[in-house]
């Protein structure tokens, strides 16, 4: 980045030139800006550009530089020519930083940033920075004064804002009509609402403002109303006078407005704040639930490897890429009118496909007056090349009559994914600009992307948003005759008619194909057939992907088995070509932080290939210096220090070699693990200064451990020294000693043991000196804060194997304060508004502690809250409030997924490092091994090779049969907490007496091996 001096509008300008080389970054400039502010302000500035589109924040910091609030326009499309930027309170949000009160009341800097969206390089130039004191908003405004053209008797034009929908203006029969309102004062609106009189609404109409009703500027028109409401957003607009001229009546005389409403400037600032308005204005289920108010849940589906995800939600509407625009179905029956509103929608995984093993396609079933009606989809096709999303509709007569109806699909410029989904990708609107038939009776354009019916619909309209309400035109029977619209505003939609007739017990289907990518082959050749063929290939593809371990347990596991089944398949599907992703929206990027914990998952799960791929991926992104990046997308790495990263980077290459024992593959990628360890090592040099070795405790407590950084998500406000980092570093050491030993690498074993040895040292004590200064009994999540975090203190027992180190009894108080915590939250006897599902991983935690009872609270639990329940995932946050409008992160969030299947791995098998040993079934439910038919898990992929096992139960005695391929590891095997922990009288291995047993553990130092446990 290079700053200098340049012309600007007057005088000089400062210029900008930006170079963002490895694809991802962020760089700007501050300048000192001492103010206290006012109640009402704006701030104002010019700006042009030779840019691509990148973020552009403009933050404002206060003088500690530790609270920022910032307006981030994201995606910006910088202009050319000098363009002014008005900045007032209402735009400007809290961004980060420990404050509590997030109110804007002084600036001490100003920051204009760049962060890379598109990467790229350009020039930006800043001219005539300016703030200027606003009057106070007030209240309340006076009632605007209205007056008309013309007004019939008794129906003047005040009776049009007298709030009653009983009362109308009336125009009389004049060629040019008009209204004009005059707010008495200078004033903020956001849009008009318009009411029309039935019969009597203005089919062409144009929206002027003044700020003295001589000079007028036109700001909206509308051409083809044929609704009852019309919507005018006007935003940002500003003005003392508005007027409304009517260019072209639906009655031949007159128009007439019942009500006209001004919106408030708040309810238009964003698109979405419009469409909420418009929303809750509009009779319940004619927009998305999110629209008002209430959240809506929602799967993801695709193609492993594919950029390119669909989401389907509760209430059976089908985004077809990201941003775009979604299918929402409608039915009529009769003259009524059936959405989401009207429906309790059951979801499930399961189509209606005739597929005898596990079924990966989510559906959402309605029933409508003995009806059943099921929407359901899959992807397939060539990741990258040639995928498309297929939609299935599904109606079954269940009475004994004939049912006739119409099947309305609405295309609509919407996303699944809700309006309060803003990380990266905001969520509600989306954007449909041209809309047009493509093939009649069988494909629609949709600016660009095709859909192809593959049965001939029997109606087509296309709308433009000012026309009317789409779900309106079906109540009063009305489809326009329009076959092509285009909407600047970017709002237009489109109705695909069906007419269906069902016989008593008949079921019928169809499909629609949404192409991912512009391909050769068409769609209407394949035919409904061939598209059910491709949903069966896509449940085959799943199931012989996912399905190396073979489990055989009760019913009562089937909740717990179909959420690991799902989970594995969503973690594929999120990935974009080798980037494992936690999510595809909000989260559509590749962290090495959820990537090594979800590729263990994998792993564990005999998925190889993809985690393989992920490595090979994400190394080369690492930095010269050896700084691992926490985080890449398609932009490239991002420089963001979070000092989890260098270690997880190793934990995931030593974690990949231990389940393939892959020397080639670890030597190739022993570069990156010392490099990595070259820079663990500077970081730790800038905490083992003098000042911090000899300082008091508390200061010694930073001794010898890496610096502050924002990776464990609590500290994104303020960086801490996190023992989250610190535990990852302590991982990624001990793997990295290991590797050395494993390649015959003696200088570098010799450097890393060292750098191991003393950095293990060193955060013992930091721990302990912590926890003394703070005065707590437990283990601490950061050094500054003494904060009491179980979900982060979780990784120091499983992946980091550091139980038999940690300080005692502070690690038992750790978890044993947690499960108190969780009883007074699950019994209701603790207020609690929302919680993030990474608590899965105390699941492992209370197993390796061997308390499975415990863990089993726990996966009751969360596989409560699993929203729905049908899909069997989680976001990253769950809610109380079932429908709290509230950021969730994403939806399947597959690291919160990963965690439960390395929490469920657990119960059945788990390797404890320290100790070399293999431990077997320590958190089984009774009912499992207690089951008459006996149960069964085979070739759970470990350390030490494939293991299965089978357990029946015969009088008095249990028999633990062990078998598989599996080189035993040099502490053996060890059953463990079986039976509810009861010791048993006598144990026989393979024919032989056995004595090493206890009340929870049953060493097994043969393999194979046949162990009768007596009771």
């Amino acid at each position: 980045m290079n700053l200098s001096m340049d012309d600007g509008i007057s005088g000089k300008a400062i210029r900008v030139d930006y170079d963002f080389t490895k694809g991802t970054g962020y760089g700007g400039i501050q300048k000192w800006f001492p103010i206290d502010l006012p109640e009402n302000f704006e701030i104002s500035f010019y700006v042009r550009a030779e840019s691509p589109s990148n973020n552009f924040e403009i933050k404002f910091i206060d003088e500690r530089g530790e609270n920022v609030w910032w307006v981030n326009y994201r995606n910006y499309d910088f202009p050319e020519e000098w363009t002014r930027i008005r900045i007032r309170p209402r735009h400007i949000d809290f961004a980060w930083g420990p404050t509590d009160d997030r109110s804007l009341k002084r600036i001490d800097r100003i920051e204009f940033t760049i962060a890379s969206f598109v990467g790229g390089n350009g020039t930006i130039w800043i001219d005539n920075l300016t703030i200027e004191t606003l009057d106070p908003i007030p209240e309340f405004y006076p009632q605007p004064l209205v007056n008309s053209a013309s007004a019939a008797r008794k129906q003047g034009a005040q009776l049009m804002l007298d709030g009653s929908l009983e009362t109308w203006w009336l125009s009389k029969k004049r060629r040019k009509q008009y209204v004009v309102l005059d707010f008495q004062v200078r004033r903020e609106i956001g849009g008009i609402e318009i009411d029309w009189l039935e019969g009597y609404a203005a089919r062409a109409f144009e929206v002027l403002l003044s700020p003295d009703a001589i000079q007028w500027e036109k700001v909206y028109s509308v051409s083809a109303n044929q609704g009852n409401t019309s919507f005018i957003r006007l935003s940002e607009a500003e003005a003392r006078y508005l007027r409304i001229n009517f260019l072209e009546r639906t009655h031949p005389k007159s128009i007439g407005i019942r009500e006209l409403k001004l919106l408030e400037i708040e309810q238009s600032v964003t698109i979405n704040d419009f469409l909420r308005h418009v929303a809750g204005h509009s009779p319940e289920g004619d927009y998305p639930r999110y629209f008002r108010d209430e959240a809506s849940y929602w799967t993801v589906m695709g193609v492993n490897n594919d950029r390119k995800e669909a989401l389907i939600n509760e209430e059976g509407m089908v985004e077809v890429d990201k941003a775009l625009f979604s299918i929402e179905p409608m039915i009529k029956m009769g003259d009524r009118v059936y959405n989401w509103s009207h429906v309790d929608a059951q979801q499930s995984l399961d189509f209606f496909i005739d597929y005898p093993g596990f079924q990966f396609s989510p559906s959402v079933t309605w029933t409508v007056e003995d009806v059943q009606f099921v929407t359901g989809i899959s992807a397939s096709g060539e990741a990258n090349k040639n995928s498309q999303l297929n939609i299935g509709y599904l109606f079954k007569n269940f009475s004994s009559e004939i049912k006739e109806l119409e099947l309305y699909l609405l295309l609509r410029p919407f996303q699944v994914n809700p309006n309060y989904q803003f990380l990266n990708l905001p969520g509600g609107a989306g954007r449909i600009e041209s809309i047009r038939e493509a093939n009649p009776g069988r494909a629609i354009n949709v600016d660009g992307k095709l859909i192809y019916s593959l049965r001939n619909y029997d109606g087509f309209s296309a709308i433009g948003f000012d026309d009317g309400s789409p779900v309106g035109f079906l109540r009063q029977g009305i489809i326009p005759e329009q076959k092509a619209v285009s909407d600047p505003k970017g709002l237009a939609s489109g109705l695909l008619k069906y007419s269906i007739r069902l016989q008593p017990g008949e079921l019928t289907e169809f499909f629609l194909v949404v192409p991912f990518y512009d391909q050769q082959r068409d769609p209407l050749m394949l035919g409904n057939e061939k598209i059910r063929e491709e949903f069966q290939k896509t449940n085959k593809f799943w199931e012989d992907k996912i399905d190396l371990i073979r489990f055989n347990l009760p019913q009562s596991a089937e909740k717990i088995l179909d959420t690991y089944r799902s989970n594995l398949v969503y973690i594929l599907i999120n990935r974009d070509e080798a980037g494992i992703q936690p999510g595809s929206r909000s989260y559509e990027r590749s962290w090495i932080r959820d990537g090594s914990l979800t590729s263990s998952a994998l792993l564990k799960a005999g998925i190889v290939e993809e985690v393989r791929d992920f490595i090979q991926w994400y190394a080369p992104y690492q930095f010269e210096n050896g700084k691992v990046p926490c985080v890449v997308d398609f932009r490239g790495p991002d420089p963001v220090p979070e000092h989890d990263s260098h270690g997880q980077l190793i934990y995931l290459i030593r974690e990949y070699f231990n389940f393939t024992q892959d020397t080639a593959f670890l030597r190739r990628l022993n570069p990156n693990v010392l490099s990595a360890v070259n820079y663990i090592e500077s970081l730790v040099q800038e905490r083992s200064t003098d000042y911090f070795k000899y300082g008091i405790d508390s200061i010694r407590a930073y001794y010898g451990i890496v610096p502050e950084s924002i990776s464990h998500e609590g500290y994104s406000e303020k960086p801490m020294h996190s023992y989250w980092d610190n535990f990852f570093i302590l991982k990624g050491l001990k793997d990295a000693v290991e590797i050395q030993r494993i390649l015959g690498n003696e200088e570098a074993l010799e450097y890393t043991t060292g750098i191991r040895d003393t950095f293990t040292t060193n955060l013992y004590n930091s721990l302990r000196l912590a926890m003394k200064t703070r005065g707590i009994d437990y283990i601490p999540g950061c050094v500054e804060l003494g904060d009491f975090d179980p979900t982060s203190t979780t990784i120091a027992l499983s992946p980091c194997n550091e139980l038999k180190k940690l300080p005692k009894p502070e690690v038992y108080n750790t978890f044993e304060r947690y499960y108190e915590f969780f009883k007074s939250r699950r019994d209701g006897t603790r207020e609690w508004v929302n919680y993030t599902p990474y608590e899965n991983r105390l699941i492992g935690s209370f197993i390796i502690l061997d308390q499975p009872e415990r863990a089993h609270d726990l996966i009751d639990f969360f596989l409560d809250d699993q929203r729905p329940q049908g899909w069997h995932h989680w976001a990253e946050v769950v809610w109380k409030d079932y429908r709290n409008p509230s950021f969730i992160g994403d939806m399947p969030h597959t690291w919160v997924g990963s965690d439960f299947l390395n929490a469920v791995r657990s119960m059945f098998v788990y390797e404890n490092e320290l100790d070399e040993l293999l431990v077997l079934a320590p958190a089984l439910y009774q009912d499992w091994i207690d089951a008459p038919e006996g149960m069964s898990v085979e070739n759970l992929p470990t350390y030490f090779g494939h293991l299965s096992y089978a357990i029946q139960k015969a009088e008095g005695h249990y028999v633990f049969s062990i078998f598989g391929d599996l080189e035993l590891p040099s502490n053996g095997l060890e059953i463990r907490n079986f039976n509810q922990s009861k010791k048993p009288v006598r144990v026989i291995i393979n024919g032989e007496e056995s004595l090493d047993f206890s009340e929870s553990k049953i060493r097994v130092s043969e393999f194979p091996a046949e162990v009768v446990i007596y009771y």
